[in-house]
């Protein structure tokens, strides 16, 4: 409850910063949404319908008091709340980000601690120069890769969207569908984002096989592999948790760049096309949740460590 309490001002500094930052971008909203060749009559009523012919700061004032009411904005591009914009293309995101977190968690923690427990072998030096390699591979950059090699040159997969445009599927064939456009977007964000989780992994679990808990069990008899996967793992969670929480903000970035590139329908390709008409109401919602999304993993974060290790949640 007290880090719950600690987060209401990081959240309130966060909407504050957020709203100021893309206030004082360039650009006029309204000329973006009426076009370059309207009259200044017509953008005068717009500016007043819209509450922009008003000084900034009672613009902000006006935005956290409808804030502090669950009210994040109006899309006047779109001509509805920005949460129902927001919650319309939320599904398409989580169906690409829920299962490329937990593919690359499972294969970062499992080549990680395999990496770990045969130091400095054929397989470690393969993993930690993946990881190097990965770190190194923009993800907009992979997206292209595999669009032109998988999609346009060998054409195993579709080039872009959700679904194909031309079919009408039905039951299973849609989800197979909808499946087989998904693989190319997924292994994109895997690929950028299981070097991290298996770096960590890798160095926990090497710290804790150096410790005496670790001999001590050796000494019992116990197997190699029943130390790593019942002590060693265990043991080497922290680290391990916070980078995969950490994973997420990044994720929700990368996912901006790779819905651009295979034109898939979510909160990327909606934030990028707010960027380019200056729908305020929309980017700042996209970013206040994202902040918040952001906050309460670290919650949830500070949650886990406790539970793993109750000298966390004792302070000792």
């Amino acid at each position: 409850m007290r880090r719950l309490i600690q987060a209401v001002p990081l959240v309130f500094g966060a909407s504050v910063v957020t709203w100021i930052l893309i206030h004082a971008a360039p650009g006029d909203p309204i000329v973006a949404l009426a076009g370059e060749d309207g009259d200044a009559g017509y953008y005068a009523m717009m500016r007043e319908r819209f509450g922009l012919d008003r000084p900034l700061h009672e613009q902000l004032f006006v935005y956290l008091g409808r804030l502090l009411q669950g009210d994040l904005g109006f899309s006047y591009r779109q001509n509805r709340s920005a949460v129902g914009v927001i919650l319309d293309q939320l599904p398409a995101t989580l169906l690409l980000m829920v299962p490329a977190l937990a593919i690359a968690t499972v294969i970062g923690i499992s080549v990680g601690t395999l990496a770990a427990a045969r130091k400095n072998s054929a397989l470690d030096n393969t993993a930690r120069t993946a990881t190097l390699l990965g770190h190194a591979v923009p993800v907009f950059w992979l997206s292209q890769v595999l669009l032109l090699l998988f999609a346009l040159r060998f054409d195993w997969f579709p080039v872009q969207g959700r679904n194909d445009a031309r079919a009408d599927y039905e039951g299973l064939r849609a989800v197979l569908d909808v499946a087989h456009h998904m693989v190319l977007p997924i292994v994109a964000l895997v690929t950028v984002y299981v070097p991290p989780i298996m770096r960590v992994t890798r160095a926990a679990v090497i710290e804790n096989l150096d410790e005496m808990y670790i001999r001590a069990a050796r000494a019992r008899g116990q197997s190699r592999r029943r130390v790593l996967i019942r002590h060693a793992l265990p043991n080497a969670m922290l680290p391990i948790v916070t980078v995969i929480g950490s994973q997420i903000g990044f994720m929700f970035a990368g996912s901006v760049l790779v819905e651009t590139v295979f034109a898939w329908p979510g909160l990327g390709r909606l934030l990028l096309s707010a960027i380019l008409a200056r729908d305020f109401a929309i980017i700042t919602a996209m970013l206040l949740m994202l902040s918040v999304t952001i906050i309460l993993m670290n919650l949830i974060t500070d949650l886990v460590y406790s539970l793993l290790d109750p000298r966390v949640r004792h302070g000792t």
